[in-house]
């Protein structure tokens, strides 16, 4: 895992002023070096330079550093790459029958050569997570590539024939007379879409992503971008038990894939199924080289205390711990988060997006990455299982199940009574999201005669795939490569995606059990007291001086006339949110996000509003 950046445009020749440019890309590379701190290269042709900030997992070498250049005649091929590709052993032989000859044993190098190969069609070779670019100085062209799942991000913007990318929008930010800028639009996505985003959105002025499962084209003639993998709806032919076997077989084979690394890889174990699935099957890979797994567990100091239980978190994560360590020998570390370091670690989290988002979610989840990485630079995580499986409480609750809008949020009205009239009344963000959910159910890929129930439960899924899921993936990017941790996601394995994506909604939770095709296909894996374990998502903390500490700084900034979010916010109605009593049990976001997070979440908007000085 690395950070990218890098630029383009064919009106100007960079080589004429080299060492300013150099500079220019250090500076871009330096925004992002948190991402990757072992190494750090720039590359510069006549018409586009490419930094990079370099994580060592795969090819610990100095050969292996970026950006990587190869030349075919008087060609060269230049390439700056964040992820890993698992499946480089089979591209390898082949492109080795093809003549090509392997300086490194980096995974780099096997795209690079796959593209010197292949064109732009390699990436539909690759098995991994990833976002590169490529400069081919023979067709005279920028691709940036992404995955297909979306798991690493890539930013780019174009101004006046310039285009300019990054893994993170403070990358792009560095390049001079691009500043963070917002709109009317912008402060919709706040208030309304965030933390999710809109696909291919930078949330920013004139900031856009690539989106998942693309790639861009960036030439003389301007900037194009093109989809070279999508979901396709087709009947599923299979029965129940040969379906559990199948999926067992994609689980294991992408857990085992993902161990591939030059450097130990440990897990996340929260005592829930999908990261118990995934230690189980990384710790029996490892005991057959007579090796431990390290895992790691997350909670908040005296949450044994002040933890309630309610519908979307019936119980504490810790006793299952105990259970897997109980079954598995295993070298875990219990990390807990103070209140205080909470409450500080939303700004961190701001920095590290760029942007608000899930507030004390996001936060924790920083917290705990730093303190994974100082044992460990590569860890597996269960993300992405819920979304795929069935878990959240959207896909089997009828309240969710026929809500004309995006289920984890079917409520906005809590946000648009903290702004101001004019403002609420300016954004209409009612309207903008409805559209963009329309929008979203346009692309379904729908499944002819499929009517009804069916017909809504495709659409649930792709509305999770497309929005939810892609919105954790980010926060897990942002959160682990803020720390220079290398954070990889077995479920979201593309070949599991599309076997699951036509799997009948009866078959993943036959009888109403949530997740019940996954805990089958786990079976003779777990014991069976944790592969039958109700849901319980990602742990938040129940102490009252967390909030407490938000409501204090709330306040402040409410009384302080020159914050920036009093320019958009109706005092009183903050003043109302602040001194209510506190919802857990009715989040506005997802399953976590309920009156303190909504605190939290307006700290983050003051504090983004500041750091950057946004004209709004």
């Amino acid at each position: 895992m690395c950070g990218i950046t890098g630029f383009a445009d064919f009106s100007v020749d960079f080589t004429q002023k080299r060492g300013e440019n150099i500079s220019l890309i250090k500076t871009m590379h330096q925004a992002i070096a948190h991402r990757g701190g072992d190494a750090s290269g720039e590359y510069l042709s006549k018409n586009a330079g490419l930094g990079h900030a370099r994580l060592t997992i795969r090819g610990l070498d100095a050969a292996s550093d970026q950006p990587m250049i190869r030349r075919r005649g008087e060609d060269e091929y230049a390439i700056v790459y964040n992820g890993e590709v698992y499946n480089t052993d089979e591209i390898n032989r082949d492109l080795i029958k093809k003549g090509y000859d392997f300086k490194t044993n980096s995974d780099t190098e096997t795209i690079l050569y796959a593209y010197m190969e292949y064109g732009a069609d390699c990436v539909r070779l690759l098995n991994g997570i990833f976002a590169f670019a490529i400069w081919d100085s023979r067709l005279e062209k920028l691709f940036l590539f992404r995955d297909r799942s979306g798991i690493k991000p890539l930013f780019y913007t174009i101004k006046n024939g310039l285009l300019v990318f990054g893994s993170e929008l403070k990358a792009i930010f560095a390049y001079p007379d691009i500043r963070p800028v917002i709109d009317a639009d912008s402060l919709r996505k706040v208030f309304s879409i965030l933390p999710a985003r809109t696909e291919g959105d930078g949330v920013f002025k004139d900031m856009y992503e690539i989106k998942y499962g693309c790639f861009g084209v960036f030439d003389k003639s301007g900037f194009s971008q093109h989809r070279y993998w999508q979901l396709e709806s087709r009947p599923h032919t299979e029965d129940y038990p040969t379906t559990a076997e199948h999926l067992k077989s994609l689980i294991i084979d992408s857990v085992r894939g993902q161990m591939v690394s030059d450097v130990p890889v440990c897990s996340f174990l929260s005592g829930g199924l999908d990261s118990c699935i995934v230690t189980a099957i990384a710790s029996n890979y490892l005991a057959e080289q007579r090796k431990i797994l390290n895992t790691f567990s997350f909670d908040f100091t005296e949450n044994d205390r002040y933890f309630v239980s309610n519908s979307f978190q019936p119980e504490q994560d810790k006793p299952y711990v105990r259970k897997m360590l109980a079954h598995f020998n295993l070298n875990h570390t219990f990390l807990e988060c103070s209140q205080p370091d909470l409450a500080d670690y939303l700004y961190k989290a701001v920095d590290a997006k760029d942007m608000p988002g899930m507030a004390d979610v996001d936060a924790s989840l920083l917290y705990f990455c730093r303190e994974v990485k100082k044992h460990n630079k590569v860890t597996l995580t269960g993300e992405c299982a819920d979304e795929i499986f069935g878990g959240y409480p959207w896909f089997h609750r009828p309240e969710f199940i026929n809500a004309d809008t995006f289920p984890w949020s079917i409520n906005i009205d809590v946000r648009e009574s903290l702004l101001k009239s004019d403002i609420a009344e300016r954004l209409n963000i009612k309207e903008y999201v409805h559209g963009i959910y329309k929008a979203t159910l346009a692309e379904v890929p729908q499944l002819d005669g499929e009517t009804g129930i069916k017909r809504r439960q495709r659409e649930i899924s792709y509305l999770n795939l497309k929005q939810f899921m892609t919105t954790l993936l980010w926060r897990m990017d942002t959160a682990s490569m803020y720390s220079g941790l290398e954070a990889r996601v077995p479920f979201a394995d593309h070949r599991i995606i599309e076997y699951m994506w036509n799997v009948p909604f009866d078959m993943k939770c036959p009888n109403g059990v949530v997740k019940g095709l996954l805990r089958d296909s786990a079976k003779g894996l777990l014991p069976e007291e944790l592969r039958l374990r109700r849901k319980s998502p990602y742990p938040k903390t129940y102490n009252p001086e967390y909030e407490r500490i938000l409501k204090q700084r709330l306040n402040k900034i409410i009384d302080d006339s020159s914050a920036p979010l009093n320019m958009l916010i109706d005092k009183n109605a903050a003043i109302s949110l602040v001194t209510a009593p506190s919802e857990y049990g009715k989040p506005w976001f997802g399953q976590l996000m309920s009156t303190p997070q909504m605190i939290a979440y307006l700290i983050q908007v003051n504090y983004w509003l500041e750091k950057y000085g946004v004209d709004i």
